[in-house]
This record gives structure tokens, C-alpha cells and sequence, in this order.
């Protein structure tokens, strides 16, 4: 129970997640002291990117915080943190781009996107009672609390996995249509490539730790079936 080869894994993918964040504000400040060639800001860039997708009535607001951005689709509001709202950086335009690509796919249906949603509620409840349902269940040698524990859990890993090609098809499209609608010049895509996919690893690095615990759990549930 509290010792299991999976962890040496779990260990790696932890390691991996801590560098991963300590590499995307990293990145972020790095590009952040790079101005855009035509002087953009995170707003302008933003503003442009939704009208010419048509999305005309999706608002736009500073919040407070770094790296807090985030497209809300509840409200259907793009919100981009103070240095992305303001500063005409090459990070702040490739990140305020990023969450405009979202307010995209939600406008066009992306089916990934559409399938998030509908798990959020279940996958809300799901995580919030799996850890309760695995710890009692291998505490009290209870098998078949573990094995609801890994079913609610599952939903969770799910939900991450499903969150990858969301993450990588926004940043796809906010390259793209920078590229095109001139926002960044060709020798400046490199630097929003390197914000973009650095905010990226962030995710695959969690999915990669909740799916090796997920394994982890299976094969002790198998394992105390099994004796």
C-alpha cells in the first residue's frame, strides 16, 4: 500500500511536472522582455483575433495574478492576466492568442472541447470523492471501495487526457491565424512557439502523473484480487 515500484515512475513524472512550471515562467519572462514587432499588446492581439472569427460580443478583462489566464465558457469572457492585458511581449501576445483560440473552438463546437464540458460536472464530483473512496478502501483492505475509487478516478485522468488536444489545438490555431493576420512577423514565431509549447508540457506532465497513479491503482487492486 504505501510502497509500490509505480512510484519510482510517479517520482520522474513529479520531477518532470515541478520543471515543466519552473520552465514555463521561465519562457514567459524571457519572451515578456521581447516586444512585438508592430507593438500589439495581449488586447489588441486578442481583440482582433476574436473579431475577425466573428466573436465580436466575447468581452475581454484584466485579472489580477501572472500566468492566470484563461477563456471562461460559462460567461463566454477572455480573461488575460495584467502583464498579457498591457504589454506588447512576445509572451503576452502568443498567451492572450492561446485563450482566444479556446473562445474559437467553443464558437465552432471543436468536438474535444465539447466533450470537456460535458465530462466537467461528473469529473467535479468524481475527484472530489476517489481519493476518500481509494484511501478508505486500502486502509480497511475494503477491494471494492477501491475499485469505485478507480472508476471515479478514472473520470479524472480522463478529463485530463481530454484537456491535451484542447490545449494543443488552441495553440495551433493562435499560431496560425498570428501568422496569417500578420500579428507576429515570421522570425517571431519561434518565440511564441517556445512560450506556447512550455505552457503546454505543463499539462502532458500532469496527465502523465495521474495516469502512472491510475496504473498504480489498478495493479493493486488486480494484485489483492487476485491473492
Amino acid at each position: 500500500m504505501f510502497f509500490h515500484p509505480m512510484d519510482f515512475l510517479i517520482i520522474i513524472a513529479f520531477l518532470l511536472s515541478l520543471w515543466a512550471q519552473f520552465r514555463v515562467k521561465g519562457t514567459f519572462n524571457s519572451w515578456a522582455g521581447v516586444q512585438t514587432r508592430n507593438g500589439l499588446t495581449g488586447y489588441e492581439a486578442a481583440r482582433r483575433m476574436l473579431d475577425r472569427n466573428g466573436l465580436h460580443d466575447v468581452p475581454i478583462e484584466p485579472v489580477q495574478g501572472r500566468l492566470t489566464d484563461h477563456y471562461d465558457p460559462i460567461h463566454r469572457v477572455v480573461r488575460l492576466s495584467e502583464p498579457v492585458y498591457y504589454e506588447n511581449s512576445i509572451s503576452a501576445v502568443a498567451v492572450a492568442c492561446h485563450e482566444v483560440g479556446h473562445a474559437i473552438q467553443h464558437a465552432q463546437s471543436y468536438p474535444m472541447l465539447t466533450l470537456r464540458h460535458r465530462m466537467f460536472p461528473m469529473v467535479r464530483f468524481a475527484s472530489g470523492i476517489a481519493p476518500f473512496l481509494l484511501i478508505a478502501g486500502f486502509l480497511f483492505q475494503a477491494m471494492n471501495l477501491v475499485g469505485i475509487g478507480i472508476i471515479f478516478f478514472s473520470a479524472a485522468v480522463a478529463f485530463q487526457l481530454v484537456t491535451l488536444p484542447v490545449e494543443f489545438n488552441a495553440s495551433s490555431r493562435a499560431r496560425d491565424i498570428m501568422i496569417s493576420e500578420g500579428f507576429i512577423a515570421q522570425d517571431e514565431e519561434r518565440g511564441v512557439a517556445k512560450v506556447l509549447n512550455a505552457a503546454a508540457l505543463t499539462y502532458v506532465a500532469a496527465a502523465l502523473i495521474s495516469l502512472l497513479e491510475l496504473i498504480k491503482y489498478i495493479m493493486i487492486f488486480t494484485q489483492n484480487r487476485e491473492e
